[in-house]
């Protein structure tokens, strides 16, 4: 069953996340099972983080075997929050422009 999950980070900077992007390499090395991935920044610069993947564990072997390790190591806080089961997704036309080529 897919899953939405949802998270936000107190103190984990863009230059974090673009860290975390580097040492990862998601857009190249695309994890099995994400379908979607968004990222915000409020205006206290904190991050918001919202996936959609095919399965809680394609997310729970991704968080265990590359995103956990990666955080530690570039040594930024752990977001919190959920994975909850998704009810309904709608992609309308807009969403092309953001696919990876």
């Amino acid at each position: 069953m897919a899953i939405l999950a949802v998270f936000h980070g107190q103190g984990f900077t863009k230059q974090m996340y673009e860290q975390l992007r580097k040492e990862i390499d998601w857009e190249h090395n695309h994890p099995t099972g994400e379908i979607f991935h968004a990222v915000a920044f409020d205006k206290s610069g904190d991050i918001h983080v919202t996936d959609i993947w095919e399965s809680e564990q394609d997310f729970d072997n991704f968080l265990e075997s590359k995103l956990k390790p990666a955080i530690e190591k570039i040594n930024a806080p752990m977001p919190m929050g959920g994975v909850y089961p998704i009810y309904n997704v709608n992609a309308f036309q807009g969403i092309d422009s953001f696919r990876i080529k």
